[in-house]
């Protein structure tokens, strides 16, 4: 059965100087195998660039600044209703790190036109939102 909770979901796109975006191996329940982005829920009284930062520096270690909203995205996936909004940082330092062990097994950089299989549906979206310059859809 569905759950019927509306959930506010944020993934960060961070792409390094080559152009390349970071992804993670997930190893939680939801979407286990498949492809991330960093990110996650949205906190009582967070902004969207406020969750960015947190989870980006929750999950990878990277400290970033100058986030902005680029894409929004209104799903049901994995029996769950998610609103993803889309956070790209414009600057980020630091060396990435696995900070949640028991929900990633890998960080790497990839290419654009050479995404690995399976992405996690979320990211997906946000990423084709990002390559073809829509907000929403």
């Amino acid at each position: 059965m569905p759950d019927e909770i509306v959930r506010v979901g944020v993934g960060v796109l961070v792409m390094n100087a080559e152009g390349k975006i970071l992804l993670g191996k997930r190893k939680s329940k939801l979407g286990e195998g498949t492809f991330s982005l960093p990110g996650g829920h949205l906190e009582f009284g967070e902004t969207p660039e406020e969750c960015a930062k947190r989870e980006l520096k929750e999950e990878t270690d990277l400290d970033g600044s100058d986030f902005e909203v680029i894409s929004l995205s209104n799903d049901i996936a994995y029996e769950k209703h998610y609103i993803t909004i889309g956070v790209i940082v414009r600057k980020f330092s630091g060396e990435v790190k696995i900070m949640e062990v028991d929900k990633l097994e890998s960080w790497d950089w990839y290419d654009v036109k050479k995404l690995p299989a399976p992405l996690f549906f979320p990211s997906a979206e946000f990423i084709d939102n990002f390559l073809q310059n829509i907000f929403y859809k």
